[in-house]
Order: C-alpha cells, then structure tokens, then sequence
C-alpha cells in the first residue's frame, strides 16, 4: 500500500478507510504481537525523532512564527523519548497474563482465572497543534507498546510540521505499520468516522463532542484529552516567591498554549499584590525581553491572537484591573510577530469570557479568597478541570483540597509536571476528557483485559447440582449462595 497523498488538500474517507483496512489486515496477519515487535516500533519512533531532531525544531517554530527550540525539546521531543524508555523497562512485565482467583471452591477443584492483555487492532489518533509531536507520538507509543498499529491526523495548524512528519514516518515505517494523515476539517470529520478499534483525540471540548458522536455511531471506544480552566491555588502558608516563580515558568512556557497551563489563580486576599508582583518579577528574570527573545514562543497565529486579546478587551470593559508584564518596556504593536506578553487580570469575574473559556495563551486572571472553603466551593461549582495546582505546607489543607476536590490530575507545590511523570496516568475528567494513558495506564487504555477462565476436567455444574434436573443438590447450593 502506498503512502496517502494530502499535501496539496483533503483525503477522502474512501482513501482513509482503505489504508485503515490495509493495517486492520495486517494486524490480524501478525497476532499474536510479540515484545520483539512491539519494542522494534517503539524504538524507530525514538530514533527517528532522535536522528531529526533540529529539523523537527526549525518545522514547529516556522508553522508558531517562532518557537524555542529547547522548548520544542524539552517538552514536545524528550516525552516521546522518555516514553520508549519507559516502555523498554517495563513492557515485558505488561504484558504478562494477570492471575486472578477463582470463585470458592473451584480453584481448590482446579480451576484458574487470568487477565490477557491483548491489542485491540488498529488505533486513530487525532493530534493538536500546541506540541504537535508529542502529542501525535506519545500516543502512538503506547498503541504500539499494547501491540496495536497506528494512523495519525495530523494538525492543519502546523501544515510544515505536517509535512515532515509525514516524510519521516514514510521512510521510517510500512504504511500498514504508522501512517500520517494531513489535511483540514474535512479530513478530520473523515477520520473520526472511521470504525477504529480505538480513537484517542486531543484537542478542545468543541470538536471533541463531534469527534465522540462520529465514535459512537462505530461504538469504538474514545479517550479524550481536552482541557479546561486549571485553578492554580496560593495556599495560606504558601512561600509567595517559590510559587511565583514556578507559576511564572509554567505559564510562560509555549507562551501559556498548554492544556494544562495555570489558568486562573486563587490568591489569599492579603497577598493578592505580593503574588502579582512576584509573578512580574519572576516573568522579567526569566525573560528580560520578549519579541527577539529566542526562549519565548509566539502565540501560534494571528486569528489566536486576535482572540485573546479579545478576552483582554472584555475583562476590562466589564471592570478587570490589567497589568502588562512586560519587562524590556517593547512595543508589540510596531511588530509583524505574534508574540504576546503576560497579562495579569485582576478583579475578575464570571461574567467575563476569561473566566468562562480556557484561555491557552499569556493571560492570567487572579481572584482573591479568604479561606480554603471559598476556593473548594468555586472549584466544584465549575467544570471538572484537566490539572489542578496547589501551593503550601500544611498538611490538612493540602489534603482538604485533595479531597474534595476533582481533577484529571493534581501537581502540589508545582504546575504541570505531573504529566512529565510517565509512572502516573494523564487524562481528565468530564469536561476535561475521559480515559487515560502514558506509562502502564496506557499500555491498559490501548489494550482489550481479555478475561480467561479453565475450568477443570470435573463436571462442576453437575456437581454443584446447576445441570437438570434440579433436585435437592441445587436446593442446598443456592441456600448456601445467597448468604452474605
């Protein structure tokens, strides 16, 4: 089969399903799926983001405008690769069939129960534009360590990215091992309409109600990886310096365009000006200047920016105070860059759009409270978020938000690195996804648990008295049964 041709445009269905039934074949040629198999995919996908890893740099900056290159490294290349390394060290032991007891008393009698873990066949990925690698191949490593085959959309808001892609998993692959997809909404439409054994989606909560409605008419199983409002919580005994700074780095990485970047702050009201000043201060250290500062990335297009700016514009005609940080005093209007800086919100409130939208760029509202009780209820009155953040040393408040509140995953005393954690599973919660992956979770969310029970060579139905005719045997098992 050959590579789809989708640079100039949109790919058929027909063309989709055809290369979809081409790997489906194949998978079903090659089962079972050994390690050997398994790992050889997982470490082609490694090595080739490995061999062309300044190409893959120069592509992503060149579709954002302009883009760190150690950014790109550290947070869209070194997760696919620390990904294989996972999988290489605990794969093996994935794999392995999980025992499970038999009900009382047929494993004295000699019958066994056991969990096979076995690949569901061919997985769909559909994959965003804010680190377009990463989260197109991480994925695709887990679909592989489960022992699947893999077909990937790829983000029409990274079209030179696309295209490379495309070209190095061409050469590093069969098309009925990996393929790449390019094209728009059309092609994504197509794509999520395909009967995937399993279609992993990351994007916002707009398309992935499409996206899931396209999935159910095939009954194929979905996980979301949306987003959200991540509430970042300054605790009462916080160390305000220690929390702006790492709240400075996480917002300002890939200028703020992270699912799971801080998205609003809840300050204690008393040191509502500390945090604000902390945050500029830190944002100055860590980027003394912005529009030729090659660590600090541009907003991806000027449609994105155009709407943040919008969510600006509305806070503060409806009564937001607005502090610009931006510490080298540069004019961004006399600039054909996208690139934005932080602005701090103050006096928010929910009748504002930046307080009903993710935000996914350098905007950082700040609301005030005056005990945890207020910021717990606040939380649980809003969609579930992806990440929640929480800042402080005591112990029982650290717990109390742990516990009442909900999130797809928790950093304490930090922002995001839960997710760099390949041991911990990443996925969010309601409004901000459904399912799992990374590390063994993924190896899970990818795989069918394949139930299989061995009876022994006795007639246990007879014996238990379960085959007519029903006489007093069956009586006295029964009794015995239904009592707690």
């Amino acid at each position: 089969m050959e590579a789809l041709e989708a640079a100039a445009g949109e790919v058929s269905k027909d063309e989709i399903m055809a290369a979809f039934r081409a790997q489906r074949d194949a998978f079903h040629a090659e089962l079972p799926v050994s390690y050997e198999a398994r790992m050889d995919r997982i470490n082609r996908t490694a090595q080739m983001i490995i061999d062309h890893m300044d190409d893959l740099c120069a592509a992503v900056s060149n579709d954002f405008g302009h883009r760190s290159p150690v950014q790109t490294v550290m947070t869209d290349l070194m997760s696919v690769v620390g990904h294989a390394k996972d999988h290489k060290k605990n794969l093996k032991k994935w794999m392995r069939p999980e025992k499970r007891k038999a009900d009382f008393p047929l494993g004295l009698l000699g019958a066994s129960g056991a969990v096979e873990y076995q690949p569901k066949g061919v997985v769909g990925v559909i994959s965003p534009w804010n680190f377009p690698i990463n989260l197109a191949f991480d994925p695709a490593i887990g679909a592989f360590g489960a022992g699947n085959r893999v077909m990937i959309k790829f983000s029409e808001f990274c079209p030179e990215t696309g295209e490379l892609v495309k070209k190095l998993v061409s050469e590093y692959f069969a098309p009925e091992e990996m393929l790449v997809i390019t094209g728009g909404p059309d092609t994504g439409k197509a794509f999520s309409e395909i009967p995937w054994d399993h279609l992993i989606f990351t994007g916002g909560g707009g398309i992935a109600r499409h996206v899931m409605a396209a999935a159910a008419k095939n009954l194929t199983p979905v996980t979301l990886e949306l987003g959200g409002k991540s509430p970042t919580i300054i605790g009462p005994d916080a160390d305000v310096q220690k929390a702006t700074q790492r709240i400075a780095l996480g917002k300002m990485m890939n200028a703020g365009q992270i699912c799971l970047a801080p998205d609003y702050l809840m300050v204690p009201h008393d040191k509502e000006e500390a945090v604000v000043a902390g945050i500029a201060s830190n944002v100055a250290e860590q980027y003394p200047t912005l529009i030729a500062n090659d660590d600090y990335t541009s907003v991806v297009n000027a449609r994105h920016r155009e709407r943040l700016q919008s969510l600006i514009d509305d806070a503060v005609a409806k009564g937001a105070k607005r502090t610009e940080v931006n510490p080298g005093d540069e004019d961004f209007s006399n600039t054909n860059s996208n690139k934005m800086p932080l602005t701090v919100l103050q006096n928010v409130n929910d009748d504002m759009r930046v307080m009903q939208e993710e935000i996914f760029g350098p905007i950082l509202p700040v609301k005030t409270y005056r005990n945890l009780d207020e910021v717990i209820d606040y939380v649980n009155d809003h969609d579930r978020p992806l990440g929640l953040y929480y800042f402080g040393e005591t112990e029982t408040d650290k717990r109390k938000v742990l516990d009442r509140t909900i999130s797809g995953g928790v950093t304490v005393n930090d922002v995001i690195f839960h997710i760099a954690q390949h041991d911990l599973p990443f996925g969010g919660v309601g409004p901000s996804g459904m399912g799992a992956y990374t590390g063994h979770d993924g190896f899970k969310e990818f795989s069918h648990a394949k139930a299989v029970f061995r009876q022994p060579k006795m007639n246990i139905a007879k014996i238990a008295g379960f085959m007519p005719p029903y006489g007093e045997t069956t009586q006295k098992t029964i009794k015995q049964q239904m009592k707690l």
